[in-house]
């Protein structure tokens, strides 16, 4: 019940009840105590003036009858007040009080306090606000201790990582100066390790200013025109470069028509590429006689499908769906050859997204993953 309606209510009743409990006792009092002639004995009466007049004529009568009317009066004021006391003491006062209480356990951080909604009117809406409340902050608070957590992981893990190569080229750097590489092939191993880790180290900073831009959405973005043919003709000869070095064999297959245009920016296309590449690098299976990744563009009517493919380990099936979620590791074993911030694939759904494309994964254990990744064609209107 509303509280204009308890307001009217009370009004009603404050007015009304007194009135006719009044009326009861006059009745009571005048025909049990005072003696006033009552049905048959009242037509014998004439009037009610000569009624009242022989009533007021004995004044010990007329002092006992109003004596006992101000005690009735006060009887039924003392009466409706309790009732009205407690009726508002029990609809008003005691939710407010356990609403006051659940205020201080959200105070007290305690977001577990949860209140009976079985009141209407506006109790029953502050109550639905309560727990409106409480639910929200509930769930912003998991949310910040759940970002919080992932934050000091990935602390944790670009601090592993970077520290590797770290390790690496002051082990390099440290030969060099004692004249260790003392002839011009070791010098040039040492100095290609050195350039290789400095790389590492570059990516992983580049991934940590990505992640920073995902979560406040300012990534940079350059949107222009490209050719994909002409695009990732380059991007494979720099792909193919690095592949070589680590004795992985690439195939390219392009079966697009060599007008296909996509709005994309390079740099982050190229971040895309370069981080499942990374991936699939990062979980390749050396025990195979021959370690492969096949990127395909293939051509699908107003889009472009990319396939990047490689005969690594595989994907459980039941992580499969998970993998694009920041910091989740299928593998969580911490070593130097599968190490990593666990943000690569994240990114990357997060930059095709923001290209209006998206991206999904098939893979079998002991076989090999494949991306899959589509962007809309850029038609112009002499294509139409």
């Amino acid at each position: 019940m509303k509280f204009k309606t308890r307001l009217l209510v009370t009004f009603l009743i404050i007015l009304i009840l007194p009135s006719i409990l009044t009326g009861v006792a006059f009745f009571v009092i005048g025909v049990f105590l005072v003696k006033i002639p009552f049905g048959r004995d009242y037509f014998k009466y004439n009037m009610m003036s000569q009624l009242a007049n022989e009533v007021f004529h004995d004044s010990m009568m007329a002092r006992s009858l109003f004596f006992y009317l101000f005690l009735a009066i006060i009887a039924i004021l003392f009466l409706v007040g309790i009732m009205l006391t407690q009726w508002i003491s029990h609809s008003v006062f005691v939710p407010i009080s356990r609403l006051n209480l659940a205020m201080q356990s959200i105070a007290e951080g305690n977001f577990e306090y949860i209140l009976s909604n079985d009141n209407r009117g506006e109790i029953g809406e502050l109550y639905h606000n309560y727990e409106d409340m409480r639910l929200r902050l509930k769930e912003s608070i998991d949310e910040k201790m759940a970002t919080e957590t992932q934050n000091r992981e990935l602390v944790s893990n670009i601090s592993h990582d970077l520290k590797t190569p770290i390790t690496a080229i002051k082990g390099y750097v440290e030969g060099i100066i004692d004249g260790v590489a003392d002839t011009p092939e070791k010098m040039d191993k040492y100095i290609r390790t050195i350039y290789n880790k400095a790389n590492d180290m570059d990516r992983l900073i580049n991934e940590l200013t990505i992640y920073t831009g995902i979560d406040t959405n300012r990534i940079p973005y350059n949107f222009c025109k490209i050719n994909i043919a002409d695009y990732f003709g380059d991007c494979i000869e720099e792909v193919g470069l690095d592949l070589e070095s680590k004795n992985i064999r690439l195939n390219y297959s392009n079966l697009i028509s060599p007008e296909a245009i996509i709005i994309a920016d390079p740099e982050q296309l190229k971040r895309v590429v370069n981080n499942i590449v990374g991936n699939s690098i990062k979980y390749i299976d050396r025990s195979k006689e021959e370690c492969e990744i096949d990127i395909r563009i293939l051509d699908e009517l107003d889009s472009i499908r990319i396939e990047i493919e490689d005969n690594g380990r595989g994907i459980p099936s039941k992580d499969l769906g998970q993998i694009f979620e920041r910091f989740y590791r299928s593998d969580t074993s911490r070593n130097s050859a599968r190490g990593g911030s666990g943000i690569g694939l994240s990114i990357v759904k997060k930059i095709i997204e923001d290209h209006g494309g998206y991206i999904w994964a098939t893979s079998r254990e002991n076989e090999g993953t494949c991306m899959h990744i589509v962007f809309r064609k850029f038609l112009n209107v002499t294509d139409e």
